[in-house]
């Protein structure tokens, strides 16, 4: 059977949690385990993190990065970065379980679901019995996966529903765009993040300086981009090598854009600023894309009940089902969904106007690619239960509005990364957190 893979959303959970995260370690001796348990190497608010759980993730890392066969850090080094990552999650457990978000059995076991068909398992209880075969320790996967979604819901809430983009920001982006000659032209990168906090001192910004600026040496002394990034960087990818997957030109910022257009493959730009910290990028790989002329556009209407701490998915599903049946005796779908839809298409009667490929979640555009013009379905997203029906289709040329729209997304894109590490940021000047590695 072929390697247990994990859906993009839960991708971070590549390195917190894999199939060897969990397999049973060797036996410790009581009295030396106690020692361990006992040992408490950061004080975070409330919560403290222990050696063992320090030593268990920094197992898990390393079995990691000599699957993908990146080079170690030395071990000190490896060790305050897994720290500072285990020190990041820990705030955000905080702070959901402070602002009420949570993801209950039901809902876990349905994005747990997800993960047994993208594993092309019939059900999940095989899928979990593959696991425990494999030597995993279930109930810990499952709360990885249950962490992860929290921190999805708590990025969606506090820096999605906040994005706001202008029509000017999308007039410039779009004439940047024409004037550079970005269309067809793709990157693939990886990078090294070193991130200031805010309202740092000029102490804080020289130490985070000095720092990128000794990743930068070891790579000009040829050491391997993943090891520097693994030891280095702040991002949440660094224990990936800091891929960043393949990036349209048009959604790279102009200041890394125009030392990239630089460098040949395998190279690497010098120490960048941005707001989020210092940088170094290194290409990959570069290509030409080749963007279609002629798109599939579906006009969809939709009726949404929200899924949350207060909703269930079952009770989501039944408003739908009730809705449903209304409408499939007669009641006016428009109406319906006035009265009854929590999205924001609510007082068009639903309507979403054309969509092309890609703007929506994989779950509702796969709905629709199903039904037939003027059929009804159901279907549940990461939002809730939606019900959909199939308007129109039509074959398009790229218009001027979906320019606009897939510009929206590009710069929506980097502002929601931009905000997402200034929350993070922010989170961390808040909180209390006394380190007491040096003190055991």
């Amino acid at each position: 059977m072929s390697k247990i893979k994990f859906p993009v959303l839960l991708s971070s959970l590549l390195l917190a949690f894999s199939p060897v995260a969990a397999v049973a370690q060797p036996p410790i001796d009581p009295q030396a385990q106690v020692a361990i348990i006992d040992a408490v190497v950061a004080v975070v608010n409330d919560d403290v993190i222990t050696r063992h759980e320090l030593d268990e993730k920094m197992r898990t890392v390393i079995s990691q990065l000599k699957k993908q066969g990146t080079p170690l850090p030395e071990s000190a080094v490896l060790e305050k970065q897994v720290l500072e990552r285990m020190i990041a999650e820990l705030l955000q457990s905080q702070y959901a379980r402070e602002s009420g978000v949570k993801v209950d059995d039901t809902q876990l076991d349905l994005a747990m679901t997800r993960i047994a068909q993208q594993n092309n398992f019939p059900s999940l209880a095989e899928f979990m019995a593959k696991l425990a075969a494999e030597g995993v320790n279930v109930k810990k996967f499952r709360e990885e996966i249950r962490a992860e979604i929290v921190s999805t819901r708590l990025r969606e809430r506090e820096v999605e529903s906040k994005l706001v983009i202008s029509d000017t920001e999308v007039d410039n982006y779009l004439a940047n765009k024409a004037k550079m000659g970005l269309e067809n032209e793709e990157y693939h990168l990886a990078h090294i993040l070193v991130v200031v906090p805010e309202q740092a001192s000029a102490e804080k910004i020289r130490a985070a300086r000095e720092r990128a600026d000794h990743a930068l040496a070891q790579l000009a002394e040829g050491a391997d981009f993943a090891q520097v990034t693994a030891g280095f960087s702040d991002a949440k990818d660094a224990l990936k090598g800091g891929d960043l997957g393949w990036r349209a030109g048009d959604r790279i910022p102009p200041l890394f854009l125009n030392e990239l257009q630089a460098l040949s493959r395998g190279q690497n730009t010098a120490v960048l600023r941005s707001p989020s910290g210092f940088h170094i990028l290194k290409l990959l790989e570069k290509r030409s894309a080749s963007a279609p002329v002629v798109i599939t556009q579906t006009h969809v209407r939709h009726i949404l009940i929200k899924t949350s701490e207060i909703v269930t998915e079952s009770e989501a599903k039944n408003r739908i089902m009730e809705i449903r049946q209304r409408i499939d005796a007669g009641a006016d779908f428009a109406e319906q969904a006035r009265q009854n839809s929590q999205d924001g298409s609510a007082q068009q009667g639903g309507d979403l106007d054309w969509l092309s490929p890609g703007q929506t979640v994989p779950e509702f555009e796969e709905a629709i690619n199903k039904l037939k013009v003027g059929e009804i379905g159901a279907v549940q997203t990461q939002f809730g239960w939606h019900l959909i029906q199939v308007l129109e289709r039509r074959n398009a040329d790229v218009s001027e509005q979906q320019q606009r729209q897939q510009a929206r997304i590009s710069i929506g894109t980097f502002k929601s990364e931009e905000l997402y590490q200034d929350w993070l940021r922010q989170l961390r000047d808040r909180a209390f957190v006394e380190y007491r590695l040096e003190k055991e």
